[in-house]
């Protein structure tokens, strides 16, 4: 890394914190409220299937809350904490946003980086869930997965820090 690089790099915010934190999902405080809808929709009947099938693949976006240490704000995975609540399971691993606007994460950026996705993957798969259950669960093609597990092969871990 050249002394330029290393300038840019300190100068540049993180959106997430650099590990994933495990929580429980009963203390999640969530910022807005479900509609009632949303269990009957079609959306949430396909994540109780995906997470079902291969488990959680985009852990849900918290934040810390400053004027409560030790509690997280849920900024986004709704639907999928209460779905986890639903099949009874009480921890979730989370990616923790340096910045607590939930509307940032709900409507102006992508739902899920791929470095994160290509972590999450190679996570599923290092637990045993077969590439093509993966594929079946995202809606993609199984070489889509494949291709998506190799995304950073050869790639120096500076520069997949930076693309993190």
């Amino acid at each position: 890394m050249t002394r330029k690089d290393r300038r840019l790099s300190d100068v540049v915010a993180h959106a997430f914190e650099d590990d994933c934190v495990t929580l429980a999902v009963d203390a999640l405080l969530p910022v807005r409220v479900l509609r009632t809808a949303t269990k009957s929709s079609k959306k949430y009947q396909q994540i109780t299937a995906s997470i079902r099938e291969v488990g959680l693949v985009e852990p849900p976006v918290v934040a810390r809350d400053p004027a409560n240490p030790g509690t997280f704000l849920l900024l986004d995975g709704h639907v999928r904490i209460e779905v986890l609540k639903d099949l009874g399971i009480e921890q979730v691993e989370c990616l923790v946003s340096t910045d607590d606007e939930a509307f940032t994460y709900n409507k102006r950026i992508s739902r899920l980086s791929p470095v994160q996705e290509h972590k999450m993957i190679r996570r599923a798969i290092e637990r045993g869930v077969p590439e093509e259950k993966i594929a079946k669960a995202l809606d993609i093609n199984p070489q889509s997965v494949r291709r998506k597990v190799r995304m950073l092969n050869g790639i120096c871990d500076e520069t997949v820090a930076i693309l993190k």
